[in-house]
C-alpha cells in the first residue's frame, strides 16, 4: 500500500508492475486475506494502525479481484486503465513531431514488440501493454534465477528505455507540463 503509493508518485511503470506482482501475490495466497497477513503484511514491522490499514487495502483488492472476475488471471480495471492511459499517451506523443527522441525509441522498440506479440499469439493486447507483459515476464525471471539470453536481454534493455521514457512523459503529462509549447513559460 505505502510502496504503491510510493510508486504511483515516481514511476507510473514500476507502479504497474508492482501493482501486477501484488495481484499476483494475492493469488499465490488463494484470496485468502488471514494467509496474506502471514506471509506479507506480518514481514513489514510498522505501527499497529499501518497494519490494519495495510490489511484493509489488501482486502479491498481482494474484492476487486472478486467482483471483476480477475481471480485466476487477468488484472484489475484500475490497472488496465493505466495501461489504456499509457497507450493513449503513447499515440499522442507519436502524432506530435517535438517529441524526436521519443520517436526513435519507439521505432527502435516496435520489432521486439511485432516479435513479442507473433510468439504470444494475444491480438488483443497492445504495444504498449504487450512491452510491459515483457517486462513483467523478465521480472519473473529474474526472481527465479532464470538464465536469460544475451538476445532476450538486448530486447528487454530497449523496451525498458522505452517505457521508462514513457513513464516520464506520463508524470510531465499528469502536471500539464509535457504538451506545453516553448512559448506558454
Amino acid at each position: 500500500m505505502y510502496i504503491a503509493s510510493q510508486k504511483r508518485k515516481e514511476n507510473i511503470a514500476e507502479y504497474l508492475l508492482y501493482m501486477w506482482q501484488i495481484e499476483d501475490i494475492i493469488r499465490a495466497n488463494g484470496l485468502d486475506i488471514d494467509r496474506i497477513k502471514e506471509s506479507v503484511i506480518k514481514q513489514f514491522t510498522s505501527a499497529p494502525e499501518q497494519m490494519r490499514a495495510m490489511a484493509e487495502w489488501y482486502e479491498s483488492l481482494i474484492d476487486m479481484m472478486r467482483r471483476e472476475d480477475v481471480v485466476q488471471k487477468g488484472h484489475l480495471q484500475m490497472n488496465n486503465n493505466i495501461i489504456s492511459e499509457l497507450a493513449d499517451l503513447n499515440s499522442r506523443v507519436l502524432a506530435d513531431p517535438r517529441f524526436a527522441e521519443y520517436h526513435k525509441e519507439y521505432y527502435n522498440t516496435l520489432p521486439y514488440i511485432v516479435e513479442l506479440r507473433a510468439k504470444a499469439g494475444d491480438a488483443k493486447a497492445g504495444e504498449i501493454e504487450t512491452c510491459f507483459n515483457a517486462l513483467y515476464g523478465m521480472l519473473l525471471l529474474r526472481l527465479k534465477k532464470a538464465p536469460i539470453s544475451d538476445d532476450t536481454a538486448r530486447a528487454m534493455a530497449q523496451i525498458a528505455r522505452f517505457v521508462a521514457l514513457l513513464a516520464k512523459y506520463f508524470h510531465l503529462d499528469e502536471e500539464n507540463k509535457l504538451f506545453k509549447d516553448n512559448n506558454d513559460n
